[in-house]
C-alpha cells in the first residue's frame, strides 16, 4: 500500500476531514496565504480534535510522511511536498480572565477575533497588525506588535501551550513543567510538538493613544533622523513605527495619493497622550496630515489596511543594529530612484524598550536589533517579476552593513531558515530538542535547517 494509499484508509477513522490530490477540493485546500508560493503537499488534513490529530501522528509515523501544521498567515516557506498539510480551524476556543488579563485561545483563532472580545476591557494582545493571521502561527514564531516596546514580542507573552505530543501524550506545558519545550515554543513553532491551544499575558492599556503624522518624500531623510534620535530616550510605553508609501500612477487610486510618495509616522502610546514627545519629529519637516487622540485596538486593526484575502506577494525584511545618517540617506534615495518603483512600501519599525529585556526565556529575540524594515513589492497579474526582484534585492544589500545577528521568525521569507534568528549554539539546542521530542520525524522541521 502507498503513503497515499495509507492515508486515505484513515479517513473513516476521523470526524474532519482528509483531502488528497485527486479530490477536486484539492487545489483550493493546498493554497497558503500567499499564492506565490506553490504548495503540492501529499494531502491536507483538517482534524476535528484531538482524537483526528492523534490518528493522524499514528498514520505519519507508520508512512514516513510528516505533518506540517500550517496556520492563517504569511509564513509558507516552501512547496511542502511529500508532506501532509495540517489546519486547525476547529480548535476555536476563546476565554479571556479579564481580572488576571490572560487570554487562553485555540490554535485556529485568529486574532480579529481577539481584538473583538478585548474591545473596552483594558486589556490588548501582543498581536500583529492583520486580523486574519492566527493567532498561534504568528506567536510560536516570535511576533512584532504594535506594543512590542511594552511588552516584547508575542512569544514573550506565552504563559503556558497545550502539546499533542508525538507520542500521543496531551497536556499543558509551561516554563516549570518543561522549560525548555517552552523555550522552542516561543519562536521556532510546533517543531516539537502540535501545539493545540495557548495562554497569553494581555498588555495592560489603561489609556490607549495614537498619532499619525504624514510627511512629503522631500521630508523623509530629515523626519526619519527625528524619529532614530527620538529613539535613544523614548519610554517603552511609546511604539513607533514609520511607512515610506510610492504609490502608482493608477487610474483606480485615489487623486491624492496617485503617483505621488510620502511617508507616514505612526505612533502608539500604551499611557495617554505622547505628543510632546513627537515635536522634535513634527519639527523635521513640514506635516502634511496630522491626526491624534484616544484609539482602540480594533481602530488600530482598521487602520493597518491589511488584505483579508489570500494574495501572492514578496517582500524582504531586514532587522537592524544601528541607523546612521549615511544609511537613512541612501535608503531614501534608492528608495525614490525610478527604477525601483516595483516596492510599494518600506515599513520601519522602531525596536528596543522591553524588547531588550524578555521578561521570559525564548529562542526568538530582537535584543540585538534596534530597528526592523520591511520591503514589499506587490505582485500584479501579467507584470514582470524580474524589476521587483531586483529591487528587494538592493534594498538587501543596502542595508547588508547594519544587519542584527539576528531577527525574528514571523519576518523570513520564503525559503529562509532559523539560522537568521539565532546562533548555533541555538540551533543545535533545536535539534537536541526535536530529536528527543521527535526521534521518528513525525512533524515537519519547518525552517530548522538540516
Amino acid at each position: 500500500m502507498s503513503s497515499t494509499s495509507s492515508f486515505e484508509a484513515v479517513r473513516p477513522r476521523l470526524t474532519g476531514a482528509l483531502i488528497l490530490p485527486d479530490d477536486p477540493e484539492y487545489d483550493d485546500a493546498r493554497k497558503p496565504w500567499n499564492l506565490a508560493v506553490d504548495q503540492r503537499p501529499a494531502a491536507v488534513a483538517v482534524p476535528a480534535d484531538v482524537g483526528d490529530l492523534t490518528v493522524l501522528l499514528e498514520t505519519a509515523a507508520d508512512t514516513g510522511i510528516p505533518l506540517a501544521v500550517q496556520p492563517s498567515g504569511h509564513g509558507a516557506s516552501g512547496d511542502l511536498a511529500g508532506a501532509v498539510i495540517v489546519r486547525m480551524p476547529a480548535f476555536d476556543e476563546l476565554e479571556v480572565d479579564v481580572e488576571a488579563g490572560v487570554l487562553h485561545v485555540g490554535a485556529g483563532v485568529r486574532w480579529g477575533a481577539v481584538v473583538d472580545a478585548l474591545e473596552a476591557t483594558g486589556w490588548a494582545a501582543p498581536a500583529g497588525t492583520s486580523p486574519v493571521v492566527s493567532v498561534a502561527g504568528y506567536t510560536l514564531g516570535g511576533g512584532h506588535s504594535w506594543f512590542s516596546r511594552t511588552a516584547g514580542l508575542g512569544s514573550d507573552n506565552v504563559r503556558a501551550a497545550w502539546v499533542l505530543r508525538t507520542d500521543g501524550t496531551h497536556e499543558r506545558v509551561d516554563d516549570d513543567s518543561d522549560p525548555e519545550l517552552l523555550w522552542a515554543l516561543r519562536g521556532a513553532g510546533g517543531i516539537v510538538g502540535i501545539v493545540t491551544a495557548l495562554e497569553i499575558e494581555l498588555v495592560r492599556t489603561p489609556a490607549l493613544w495614537g498619532a499619525s503624522l504624514t510627511f512629503d518624500v522631500s521630508d523623509a531623510a530629515a523626519v526619519i533622523r527625528a524619529v532614530r534620535d527620538l529613539s535613544a530616550d523614548a519610554p517603552a510605553t511609546l511604539n513607533v513605527f514609520m511607512n515610506s508609501m510610492r504609490m502608482p500612477d493608477a487610474p483606480q487610486l485615489p487623486e491624492e495619493i496617485r503617483g505621488r510618495s510620502f511617508l507616514e509616522v505612526q505612533a502608539l502610546s500604551v499611557d495617554g497622550d505622547a505628543s510632546a514627545l513627537l515635536d522634535r519629529v513634527r519639527g523635521a519637516g513640514t506635516v502634511q496630515r496630522d491626526t491624534t487622540g484616544p484609539t482602540s485596538p480594533a481602530a488600530l486593526v482598521a487602520a493597518s489596511n491589511e488584505p483579508t484575502d489570500p494574495m501572492p506577494g514578496r517582500g524582504a525584511s531586514m532587522a537592524l543594529s544601528s541607523f546612521d545618517d549615511a544609511t537613512i540617506d541612501a535608503l531614501v534615495a534608492y528608495r525614490e530612484l525610478p527604477e525601483q518603483g516595483p516596492i510599494m512600501g518600506i515599513d520601519i519599525r522602531m525596536l528596543g524598550g522591553a524588547l531588550d529585556s524578555p521578561q521570559r526565556r525564548g529562542f526568538a529575540s530582537l535584543q540585538s536589533a534596534g530597528w526592523l524594515l520591511h520591503a514589499l513589492a506587490p505582485i500584479f497579474p501579467g507584470a514582470p517579476l524580474e524589476p521587483g526582484d531586483a529591487s528587494l534585492a538592493g534594498f538587501v544589500g543596502l542595508l547588508a552593513h547594519a544587519e542584527a545577528p539576528r531577527t525574528v521568525p514571523t519576518f523570513l521569507g520564503p525559503g529562509q531558515t532559523l539560522e537568521r534568528c539565532g546562533s548555533p549554539a541555538d540551533l543545535e539546542r533545536l535539534r537536541a530538542l526535536r530529536a528527543a521530542a521527535d526521534p521518528r520525524g513525525v512533524l515537519y522541521a519547518g525552517r530548522l535547517p538540516r
